[in-house]
């Protein structure tokens, strides 16, 4: 008794300590990534280096068989093994946490002022680990290491289930087996009425056949393999019934063959349209996985287009979010990697990769929508940048307040624009060759220079016409307020004043934002570089 009592102390006390360990923490949490997360950088690297093994593994044995190898065999057998021996035993520790079924078992009993007993506790922890030890997977891993041991030949049978374990590792296979998984009532009928048909028929033309001298039929499992190749309309040939009762057999099973491959044809057709689309959609989670910073999209109606091309134009990653399968269909034939669903779902956000993002854009043609985007990707990612579509001015507060750190009104802006440069022919083509998406017209933003031939001008003072350029705004500090720019906007840590009057003076370091054609604004820059003298 006095025993028992020191081993459950000593395993609540190691229990503890476990639970305490920062380390012992960060080991597991590595080995979790490595074997089991998803979502893990490390995880794609792993399951090549597994595939590439079982694939050694398996060539080295069957090259075995016909050919020795040597010592290279038996070393290169013994590494391959360890490594999958080390690799079931971290995955059974990494399934559970004993030391907390430990614990918890533990408070309980302190919390109702009863004993402790680690019977029950350490039974717990047997039943998690065993029930991780029976799952399908396991037991191949499993089964994987049996042919390694020699002495029991049998035991190299269990070879195959080397190949059994890339469904681990490679993800389309184990997307196959999902499928299967969910036409298993279907697949168990169809096994059930093959079975039927083969043991009738077998035993049919056993009966017929098996006294006929001129038969190929010696036993039952003669007219059983028979069955089966019928049925399956491969027909080797190497058995063909004798006796008009067999042929009469043979002609039905051969029928009832071709109905039964074309259901089951049907059962996996119907299968994977159903699972199609998921499909689809992991493979682009599972490419946003491999990537960080990178642009989250979603609307990809008229706004969402012109910003996906121009995102794809300058090379930036991005994903496209639309709930509309017609517009998914869209981005994915222009070669964007896109999903349907809801934006503002959590779990759709969190499979593409949100917490490692740089920005989301909120484009969406509805302001409630775009709110509650704004809110679920600020409370998953408190530091990702939101840029925000605000259909109505009404509608900017709220989104501000929901967490945006930008937004944009497109037709405000647009009205604002036409009304301030309209009768203007250089704005005028500029803004145009922007709407028609023309290459070599665009924006850029041009630094003056410390005592450059800018630096103290006037707005006015400065002869844009002579460039056939136009001044859309100018970025200056944050803190500046001018008469002749009553129009700007607070960015982070700067202010954008839109279209400032010919008093705006302009000092060092501001930022002009210019359109015009790009050989204007290149021109424009040199002209702007040189000192003043």
């Amino acid at each position: 008794m006095v025993g028992a009592l020191g081993v459950s102390q000593w395993l609540v006390r190691l229990s503890y300590g476990l639970e305490d360990s920062v380390r012992y923490g960060r080991i597991k949490r590595f080995f979790y990534d490595l074997l089991e997360n998803p979502k893990s950088a490390m995880r794609p690297y792993f399951d090549l280096f597994m595939i590439a093994l079982v694939l050694s593994s398996i060539t080295v044995m069957l090259y075995d068989v016909r050919a020795d190898l040597g010592v290279f065999d038996d070393l290169f057998e013994q590494f391959a093994v360890s490594v999958f021996i080390l690799e079931y035993l971290l995955r059974l520790w990494v399934y559970s946490d004993s030391h907390k079924i430990i614990i918890e078992h533990y408070e309980r009993a302190e919390f109702v002022n009863r004993p402790f007993r680690i019977g029950p506790a350490l039974r717990e922890v047997l039943a998690k680990k065993w029930e991780y030890m029976t799952r399908p997977l396991a037991v191949i891993d499993l089964l994987a290491i049996l042919p390694s041991y020699r002495p029991i030949r049998l035991l190299r049978l269990f070879l195959l289930f080397r190949l059994f374990k890339l469904f681990r590792y490679a993800r389309s296979l184990g997307r196959f087996v999902d499928v299967l998984s969910e036409k298993r009532y279907e697949l168990l009928t169809l096994a059930i009425f093959m079975a039927f048909v083969v043991f009738a028929a077998a035993s049919a033309l056993y009966v017929f056949e098996v006294d006929d001298p001129r038969s190929d039929i010696h036993d039952f499992f003669d007219s059983l393999y028979w069955s089966v190749v019928t049925l399956s309309t491969v027909g080797y040939g190497d058995i063909t019934p004798q006796t008009v009762p067999g042929r009469l057999i043979t002609m039905v099973l051969i029928v009832a063959g071709i109905g039964v491959i074309s259901f089951f044809t049907s059962i996996i057709v119907s299968a994977f349209a159903e699972k199609l689309p998921e499909v689809s959609a992991q493979r682009v989670f599972s490419e946003l996985e491999r990537r960080a910073k990178h642009t989250i999209l979603c609307g990809y109606g008229r706004v969402g287009q012109v910003v996906a091309e121009r995102l794809a134009r300058s090379k930036q990653r991005f994903v496209v979010i639309d709930p509309d399968e017609a517009h998914v269909r869209l981005a994915k034939h222009r070669g964007y990697l896109a999903v349907q669903g809801n934006a503002e779902d959590n779990e759709l956000l969190e499979s593409t990769n949100i917490r490692q993002a740089r920005r989301i854009l909120c484009l969406t043609g509805e302001d409630v929508v775009n709110v509650y985007i704004t809110l679920t990707a600020r409370q998953l990612n408190p530091a990702i940048e939101i840029i925000s579509r605000a259909n109505h001015r009404d509608n900017e507060i709220k989104l501000h307040r929901a967490g945006a750190s930008y937004t944009v009104a497109p037709f405000d802006t647009a009205g604002l624009v036409a009304a301030q440069y309209v009768g203007q022919p250089v704005a005028f083509e500029a803004i145009y060759g922007l709407l028609t998406d023309e290459e070599s017209v665009g924006t850029d933003a041009v630094r003056v220079q410390e005592g450059s031939v800018l630096d103290g001008l006037t707005v006015g003072e400065v002869d844009f016409l002579a460039f056939r350029l136009i001044l859309f705004g100018v970025i200056s500090d944050a803190t500046r307020v001018s008469d002749s720019a009553p129009h700007f906007y607070t960015l982070t840590a700067r202010r954008f004043f839109f279209n400032p009057g010919p008093g705006f003076r302009l000092k060092a370091n501001d930022l002009l934002i210019v359109f015009g054609h790009e050989h204007s604004v290149i021109h424009f820059r040199e002209h702007c570089s040189r000192k003043e003298t």
